[in-house]
């Protein structure tokens, strides 16, 4: 299996990549992103970055995913925002293939832990996940605050 990080030429196929998924979460009326913001803080800004799977020379699936800080651990983590293979490619290791990626960037960067979201409803990724040894955080609850009310506060 190979990776490749992605490039600044990639943000048109990282959108296209962002778009499935939010279809396959129900979610498409939500993207508001585009290439040109894609370019910008991704890469001329730095604020995250993506792996791609690749299947010979097609990009099969990707991660995108960023650093934060636990101030428990006094140490970085790798925050993956999004994990996504192309429907026809899954169940051919791909995913699996990501995640361990990401797990040897964390391991070579001293990072302490390697994060995630899942939604409530999708029973086949959590499998997915617990079965990679991943454990659900049931004693946390998310929050969010974002248009006007982050622009209010």
């Amino acid at each position: 299996m190979n990776y490749r990080f992605a490039e600044a030429e990639d943000a048109a196929l990282i959108l296209d990549f962002i778009k499935a998924l939010a279809e396959y979460e129900h979610m498409s009326d939500q993207v508001v992103a585009t290439p040109e913001l894609l370019k910008e803080w991704i890469f001329d800004k730095k604020k995250a970055e993506v792996i791609f799977a690749l299947e010979e020379e097609k990009e099969v699936g990707f991660a995108l995913f960023f650093h934060n800080f636990s101030t428990f651990l006094g140490r970085p983590g790798i925050y993956l925002e999004d994990l996504f293979v192309l429907p026809e490619y899954r169940g051919k290791g791909y995913g699996k293939g990501l995640l361990t990626k990401l797990a040897e960037i964390a391991v070579s960067r001293g990072c302490g832990r390697l994060e995630w979201w899942c939604l409530d409803w999708n029973k086949p990724s959590i499998d997915f996940y617990k079965s990679m040894g991943a454990e659900p955080m049931s004693d946390w609850t998310v929050y969010r605050i974002t248009g006007n009310t982050l622009k209010t506060l």
